[in-house]
């Protein structure tokens, strides 16, 4: 598909030498001759670049970029017969992505075109690609905010989506209770952190095949050290969201209490074992 390019100059020998030469390579070439018809073209128009020159009968060069800019990231590449810094201070500030000086070569103005086709090709194929995660059979729409596991769509509330949205865009990485209400919340959230374990544990019902052995979404328990009244160090579990408990940290704990190498919080023991406690959990995402 071939790239449209809007070219608008006054000179009219200007604009035919530059429509010549970028049709030549390919380009689609529209051409206006002043503001107003610049803008028109602009709004009716899906442009991949825009040649703008600065001295313009009725709007003048700045003036059509500062209004393209309200409503589209089209890259601008001004045209100008002042060398004046301040002008091309001005033209950047106004929203232009790049500035040539009269006289130019035209072979310059193409390489400059090529350049910022490249980043903007790059960086749509980035947000493209960010659009949709996979996580083995889950997708991710993030544009949609649509969830589906193999043909089924998932139904989740906002909060439940950015939860699992953040923790699918960074796989591997470890969020405490606390993280995780600051971001998806905002630090000036005035409920309690408990609500976290309350979406994590709803998050789960709705992707998880079983819940209770989690594919997706599962959590870590943090172990903490402190000392107790007697000077010896008590091995306590930090309360936050955790909603299975593995054999291993069940084995750990009475491993600790049966050689007396720590003693292990008795309280958390009890719940240890009875399969009942909530601890403290970070959550993060697996493949």
């Amino acid at each position: 598909m071939s790239r449209r390019v809007l070219v608008v100059d006054d000179e009219k020998l200007i604009v035919k030498g530059i429509r010549f030469s970028l049709e030549q390579d390919g380009y689609d070439v529209d051409c206006a001759y002043d503001g107003e018809e610049a803008l028109k073209l602009a709004k009716e128009n899906a442009y991949d670049i825009i040649l703008l020159d600065v001295m313009l009968p009725k709007y003048d060069g700045f003036e059509v970029c500062q209004q393209i800019r309200e409503y589209s990231d089209v890259p601008i590449i001004m045209l100008t017969a002042k060398g004046d810094d301040m002008d091309k201070i001005l033209g950047l500030d106004y929203g232009a992505d790049d500035y040539i000086t009269k006289p130019f070569n035209i072979l310059e103005v193409k390489a400059r075109i090529k350049a910022i086709m490249r980043r903007v090709s790059k960086r749509d194929k980035n947000q493209e690609n960010e659009k949709v995660i996979v996580k083995g059979e889950m997708k991710i729409d993030c544009e949609s905010r649509r969830v589906i596991i193999g043909e089924k769509e998932i139904n989740l509330t906002a909060k439940e989506f950015d939860l699992l949205e953040l923790l699918a865009m960074n796989p591997g990485k470890v969020y405490s209770r606390e993280n995780l209400l600051n971001i998806v919340w905002g630090y000036e959230y005035p409920g309690d952190a408990r609500t976290v374990d309350v979406h994590i544990r709803r998050l789960r019902e709705k992707i998880e095949t079983n819940p209770s052995d989690p594919k997706y979404v599962y959590t870590n328990i943090l172990y903490r050290s402190c000392s107790s009244r007697s000077g010896r160090r008590i091995v306590h579990l930090n309360r936050t969201s955790c909603f299975f408990i593995h054999p291993v940290q069940i084995c750990i704990c009475i491993w600790y209490f049966w050689f007396d190498l720590e003693q292990i919080c008795s309280c958390c023991l009890c719940h240890l074992l009875c399969y009942t406690f909530c601890c403290s959990a970070c959550t993060k995402i697996c493949y």
